[in-house]
């Protein structure tokens, strides 16, 4: 594929992301995953697990940092340039960052006058559910390889993003540790980064 053309897929890909997700980083996974594995196959479903594995790991918003990822992966597999790779990197960082700019812009501008709107109440309250809908999209899809066609979900556990037992005792641990441990979130990602490279 013309590299000009997978720049331009890349950034129009993102920009639609970015001007269809509701409800923060998380609510965008399942969106990027449909879009990067399913659609335009650019990277392999258990990359994508990787990358947003490392995103959660990164500071800052697992949503910007998945692409930041994404875009590198996607150019430098593609033409074998790690310049090109950075490129693709801020193609994509910037494209999904720009709705959120260009409404946060109206939004300061026009908020004053629609905060009190029936409309705005209206619009939020159906908002709300689809949330909740696509951050649970997004852990189905972790967890488990799923591939959404249209309105008909097509599931097929071929392999589990979670191979095996141990990976169900860490989860398990770490949830144990942070619910009712309250562990600090920081010592449990060094804990399952240890815990990892020793068990795998």
């Amino acid at each position: 594929m013309d590299t000009i053309v997978l720049f331009g897929q890349l950034a129009w890909t993102f920009f639609l992301i970015g001007a269809f997700t509701f409800g923060g980083g998380y609510a965008m996974l399942s969106l990027i995953q449909n879009q990067v594995v399913v659609e335009h196959s650019w990277i392999t479903e258990s990359a994508f697990t990787d990358i947003v594995a490392v995103s959660q790991m990164t500071p800052g918003p697992i949503g910007i940092n998945s692409a930041t990822y994404v875009g590198y992966e996607v150019l430098q597999g593609a033409t074998g340039s790690h310049l090109l790779g950075i490129c693709g990197s801020l193609t994509a960082t910037l494209s999904i960052m720009l709705p959120s700019f260009i409404l946060m812009l109206l939004i300061v501008r026009f908020y004053e006058k629609f905060k009190t709107s029936t409309l705005y109440a209206g619009t939020m309250s159906f908002v709300k559910p689809a949330v909740v809908g696509l951050i649970g999209a997004a852990a189905v899809i972790l967890i488990l390889k799923t591939t959404w066609t249209g309105f008909t979900p097509s599931v097929q556990i071929v392999a589990d993003n979670f191979p095996d037992w141990k990976s169900w005792v860490l989860l398990g641990g770490a949830l144990a540790a942070g619910y009712w441990g309250k562990v600090n979130p920081i010592y449990l990602i060094i804990a399952g980064a240890v815990l990892g490279i020793i068990l795998y």
